[in-house]
């Protein structure tokens, strides 16, 4: 039971100093991670940004965003960064490609396709 208790003690101890070793990061980065972060998407919820998901893969991708924008480094670098990392499927906006042709194509074909069907359909004899 000692031992128990003066492990919780040292646990309880140790929170303050671990909490006090992330890096605090400038608003102005904190501003442009938060907007980099909603147009990338967690690859383990799949239907979230990085900045809503709460799973430990999305929260190390919100660190990387801001220790690379901390270097200097771009948007356009850190996505094509995380894409590169991740592939196509971490963009919330995939580019338009062969691999993605039917998504980006494929609705507004399907809409002419049935609007065209509606409007030249055979009426009936009357």
């Amino acid at each position: 039971m000692r031992a128990l208790l003066l492990t919780f003690l040292i646990a309880l101890l140790t929170l303050p100093v671990a909490a006090q070793n992330a890096p605090d990061y400038s608003p102005e980065i904190e501003i442009q991670a938060r907007e980099i972060g909603r147009k990338l998407r967690c690859v383990v919820c799949q239907n979230q940004s990085i900045e809503d998901s709460d799973a430990p893969l999305a929260a190390d991708m919100r660190n990387m965003v801001r220790e690379r924008l901390s270097a200097g480094q771009s948007e356009a670098q850190i996505m094509a960064f995380m894409q590169h990392s991740y592939g196509d499927f971490v963009l919330r906006s995939p580019p338009v490609q062969g691999n993605t042709a039917l998504l980006w194509y494929g609705p507004p074909a399907l809409l002419i396709i049935l609007l065209l069907w509606f409007v030249f359909r055979r009426k009936p004899a009357s």
